[in-house]
């Protein structure tokens, strides 16, 4: 038998968090809205009812801990599966072994760790064993199920949703850390709550994460006189910066450009510069935020602002100049100048309606009249013929129709009151008066 090694008392073989890892539900931390008494996942587990389920959170939340539980409380045969090492060929076999197993009555509960690393195909490999019930699927994703899971297998699937641990949670973990002899309850730690509490807003809700730091620090903590002492010093030395849940491939990406668009949006520049400095912080590409709050510029502010625009692609060639992290401070000046700005979304709508009318309408054909007529054939045939040059008008305006006829009455241009956009709107109101009063003489 293999020795492990040893340090204050306790193996160091394994790292805090595997040591600790809860056996019952009892001893989880967290997840109370799922778990607590009388609540669905509770009930489930404990009645050994379990179907198909997947479990989704981010990291350090649980997912792996519940499917140990649900293993140490069900009579069916539990089979740990990664998405990370496993491949089709892995799959059938464990498939095979499952309906050999219901063939003489049991069960196969079968917990695939991180599922959204599997691809279509894989994914695929486990529904005909899902549908006529060979297994209960129990999938684990740090990603939205809804993209990274496939239809057909998710619709089997009941999703729990699991939440990032709260700061009072982690503590309340770390200080069980601390006194149980899985941990370090065989040395004499001198930690104060406010240090934990440190801790606990660095993990930002990942129990892991937590517990690996609570280690770092205690071994890297000052041994005095038969005990180890661990300062704010000591945590500050170990985590030089706090690390932030950020996936740029994931769906945080999309939550948090989505939080700076609705704050700038709802005229909140606080908020807009928080979302803007937590994008960059966790490494977004400037460039990126760039040209989302270009967007912006046209779709929320539109007209009321025109200077909107051209100081959202200031912003843009800024920060392709200067880079991070000088073009904070350019982005942040286009971040509030939006959240200020007077909005619109007319230009939005007026796209959407055209839009809609563009695909649902009968295709017609450009009227001749404003078509180009660049050949004497072209021209034979009444290309360009009854066209109307503007300029040639003293008002600038003729009462000629552009629209197809099906279309004459559409109007797809609303201007609000919002900023300088009531400018637009009294010149579009003039204009439409002029034709309208021209219409009638002819």
């Amino acid at each position: 038998m293999d020795e492990q090694m040893t340090f204050g008392g306790y193996s160091i073989a394994q790292p805090l968090a595997a040591r600790l890892r809860p056996q019952t539900i009892d001893e989880i931390v967290g997840q109370q809205h799922l778990l607590g008494e009388g609540k669905v996942l509770r009930r489930i587990i404990e009645s050994d009812n379990v179907s198909s389920m997947i479990f989704w959170g981010p990291p350090g939340v649980g997912k792996t801990t519940l499917a140990n539980v649900i293993a140490n409380h069900t009579k069916s045969k539990f089979i740990n599966f990664s998405a990370v090492t496993s491949g089709i060929k892995e799959i059938r076999s464990v498939m095979q072994q499952a309906d050999n197993n219901l063939r003489y009555g049991e069960r196969t509960i079968v917990f695939v760790d991180e599922i959204h690393r599997f691809n279509k195909a894989q994914q695929d490999a486990f529904l005909p064993f899902v549908e006529k019930g060979s297994i209960i699927l129990i999938g684990a994703t740090t990603e939205n199920p809804s993209f990274e899971v496939n239809g057909a297998l998710l619709s089997r699937c009941k999703v729990f949703v699991l939440k990032a641990l709260t700061e009072d949670e982690i503590v309340k973990l770390l200080w069980r850390a601390i006194k149980s002899e899985n941990g370090f309850g065989t040395q004499r730690i001198n930690i104060s709550d406010d240090v934990l509490h440190m801790i606990a807003v660095f993990a930002n809700g990942d129990a892991r994460n937590a517990l690996s730091t609570l280690e770092m620090v205690i071994l890297n903590g000052r041994y005095d006189g038969g005990e180890t002492v661990v300062d704010k010093e000591t945590v500050e030395q170990c985590i030089s910066k706090k690390s932030l849940l950020y996936d740029k491939d994931g769906e945080e990406h999309y939550n948090l450009i989505s939080a700076l668009h609705k704050s700038m949006r709802n005229s909140d520049p606080d908020a807009a510069v928080y979302w803007l400095a937590r994008m960059l912080e966790a490494g977004e590409d400037p460039l990126y935020i760039a040209r989302r709050v270009t967007r912006f510029a046209s779709e929320d502010v539109g007209l009321a602002d025109p200077r909107a625009l051209e100081l959202a692609v200031a912003a843009y060639q800024a920060c392709h100049f200067i880079g991070m992290p000088e073009c904070t401070v350019h982005l942040t000046e286009i971040v509030v100048y939006l959240s200020l700005a007077p909005k619109s979304n007319s230009l939005y709508l007026a796209y959407g309606e055209a839009r809609k009318d563009a695909l649902s309408q009968i295709a017609e054909p450009v009227p001749l009249h404003i078509r180009n007529g660049v050949t004497k054939l072209m021209r034979d045939v009444g290309y360009g013929e009854g066209y109307k040059y503007a300029h040639d008008s003293e008002d600038k305006l003729t009462d000629m129709r552009c629209l197809p006829d099906s279309l004459l009455d559409r109007k797809y241009y609303n201007p609000t009151t919002q900023g300088l956009e009531i400018r637009f709107k009294e010149r579009l109101e003039q204009i439409n008066e002029w034709k309208e009063n021209h219409n009638k003489k002819n």
